[in-house]
């Protein structure tokens, strides 16, 4: 359905754009029908850079990503409007993607007068209130209330609503959770479960290994803009292969377990370097459900 193939991101920077920095090393991989598949990595990483470039919101630089064997590159007006039917997305503040004078109903008019200009009004409300009781959302805690009157995970159901309004077949979730609390979380997170159930794909980025490890299907594990681990979720969390996984997992605190103790004990691993310089390493078959990179030049080790 949506494949990368070689993906590579530089960005100019520096005065006049007179240097370069590469986002993204060579990133392949493919997210296939009912399936989550969580990108993680730390801050600066180059996971959203990832998304935004699926979204067609940031060129590629290199190599290609295709859905359905047509490469995104290439479309035009009206094939970008297709395009965007069936591949939605959902960031990390939904506050930021609704204006705070009109009432929550206006993202949906929005799409109303996109995509469904010539429906009635009867077929339009039993369709968007059938995309907001799949989020669980009631139509009389939503639509006639402004945003500031609403939870961050009620915004979040809400744009998730609005693009299965679309009828979708990709949705990239761009740390959709990290702005809500603990209590809400989970229900997002199991609302994702049940899309994929429905067929749905799913790109879950996230720098949370606990989140990606409960909702997800596969991993990729991606540091300094390659990926460095990826596999079935339950091999890449129970036998990690690359070093930067092992330390990520190291890193992640234990309930039961004070920090303090863990910094006297020496366990506590250095922080990874964050340059992006030098190549990035090849993936390597471990077994037909698991690639570990191997260090290259400069890159990862």
């Amino acid at each position: 359905m949506l494949r990368l193939d070689s993906v590579s991101k530089v960005y100019r920077v520096g005065t006049f754009g007179g240097k370069s920095l590469q986002a993204v090393w060579d990133v392949s991989f493919d997210l296939r029908p009912g399936e989550i598949v969580s990108l993680i990595g730390e801050s600066g990483s180059g996971k959203s850079t990832i998304g935004r470039m699926i979204l067609r919101l940031d060129r590629v630089t290199t190599g290609t990503i295709t859905f359905d064997d047509t490469d995104i590159a290439g479309l035009g007006r009206s094939a970008t409007k297709d395009y965007y039917r069936e591949v939605q997305g959902v960031f990390q503040d939904p506050f930021s993607s609704y204006n705070p004078v009109f009432k929550a109903d206006r993202v949906f008019a929005m799409i109303r007068d996109t995509y469904f200009p010539g429906v009635g009004n009867d077929e339009w409300r039993e369709k968007l209130h059938g995309s907001l009781g799949s989020v669980g959302l009631s139509p009389d805690e939503v639509l006639n209330r402004y945003p500031h009157q609403l939870s961050g995970g009620q915004l979040q159901r809400l744009l998730i609503a609005r693009a299965l309004l679309l009828d979708i077949r990709i949705l990239v979730a761009d740390e959709i959770i990290s702005m809500l609390d603990a209590s809400t979380r989970i229900d997002v997170l199991n609302l994702l479960a049940d899309l994929r159930e429905r067929g749905l794909g799913i790109l879950f980025i996230t720098h949370d290994l606990s989140l990606g490890n409960y909702v997800s299907d596969r991993t990729l594990i991606l540091h300094r803009g390659a990926v460095v681990e990826m596999g079935a979720t339950e091999k890449v969390f129970g036998d990690p292969r690359h070093a930067y996984t092992r330390m990520l997992l190291a890193s992640v605190p234990q309930l039961h377990e004070r920090w303090r103790d863990r910094k006297r004990n020496g366990d506590l691993p250095l922080p990874p370097a964050t340059a992006r310089d030098g190549p990035a390493p090849a993936l390597v078959e471990v077994d037909t459900d698991h690639l570990v990179a191997l260090p290259g030049k400069g890159g990862p080790t």
